[in-house]
């Protein structure tokens, strides 16, 4: 099977499925071999910034090992397993569903006044404190997470398996999965996790800055495409993320709401800066819309993907 068929059998697979919360998953199992090497490497190697370095590479080398050879391995056994394989390490690497899912169980709790559910749900998908939030912040703080995980999410893993297959969507996977793991600016992980978050912040470089025109268009049937266009190009650099801004400025722009502001974390107040129109604060329909855009932006960027590879192949073809 062609990879972008095999690419398309994934994203249904995604959209039919959604990420299983009790059964195993790769990313998790890519979560705990991070932290399992956290401590013997820094007992090992005494600057922190080398001892994270050596983390990243290993996760990063191990991922994409295991998914080249698991995929050699199930094809020598019959070509159809290998086949399956590849799509499954496919349908793994994107999260549209299960982001959707989730945003939309917050939708679901302040629809019906249950603001305790809501913090609770929304603390799923957001590291910040979410125990004192009040309906808007609840509903911004969602509307947050769906735009930034659009990047990492879903154009990011589309990016890199049409660049390389699913063992190129593992490695994506490996390192976003570090950013998540070690990624933070905080006392333990500042030197120490510094590694993943440049890796990351790399790897998202070129997925970011084609998430925000992807989105632009998905915002054509709201009307707010040439808004997001203007939000994003104002405020999608203010952001301390070199690629979490954007996407998150065009969401803005593209709903005609204001994100950004103060963020709670470990109990520490961080001051964001405010992305789109200031009178417009997130309410809770803003929510299912986000999500709206999300998916029509994955699936724009996917085919758009696909176009690309399939032109190149045949330029290439025509040259031979």
């Amino acid at each position: 099977m062609r990879l972008e068929y095999q690419i398309i059998a994934a994203w249904g697979l995604d959209m039919a499925l959604g990420d299983s919360r009790r059964l195993p998953h790769p990313v998790r199992l890519i979560g705990r071999f991070a932290g399992f090497l956290e401590a013997p490497l820094r007992s090992s190697i005494s600057n922190p910034r080398v001892a994270g370095l050596a983390a990243a590479l290993l996760v990063v080398f191990a991922s994409t090992a295991a998914a080249w050879a698991g995929i050699r391995s199930a094809a020598f056994i019959h070509p159809w397993a290998g086949e399956a394989l590849s799509i499954a390490i496919l349908y793994w690497s994107l999260a549209a569903r299960d982001l959707a899912d989730h945003a939309l169980d917050v939708h679901g709790a302040l629809a019906h006044d249950d603001l305790p559910a809501a913090r609770r749900l929304v603390s799923r998908i957001v590291g910040r404190d979410t125990a004192s939030m009040d309906r808007g912040a609840v509903a911004r703080a969602a509307v947050e997470s769906v735009a930034e995980n659009t990047v990492d999410g879903v154009v990011a893993p589309l990016f890199f398996a049409v660049l390389a297959g699913p063992v190129g969507a593992m490695f994506y996977k490996a390192v976003s999965t570090l950013d998540s793991t070690f990624g933070y600016r905080n006392e333990r992980y500042l030197k120490f996790g510094w590694a993943s978050a440049r890796l990351d912040d790399l790897a998202n470089y070129i997925p970011a800055r084609l998430t925000a025109p992807f989105m632009m268009l998905a915002a054509l049937p709201l009307g707010g495409a040439l808004r997001s266009f203007r939000i994003c190009r104002r405020d999608g650099r203010l952001h301390a993320s070199p690629n979490a801004g954007l996407a998150e400025a065009a969401m803005a722009g593209a709903l005609g709401i204001q994100l950004g502001g103060p963020v709670s974390r470990g109990g520490r107040v961080e001051v964001m800066p405010l992305l789109g129109a200031p009178a417009a604060l997130p309410e809770a329909r803003h929510i299912r819309l986000a999500c709206a855009v999300m998916l029509t932006t994955g699936l724009l960027a996917g085919a758009a993907f696909i176009a690309v590879r399939l032109g190149v192949r045949e330029l290439l073809a025509g040259q031979l």
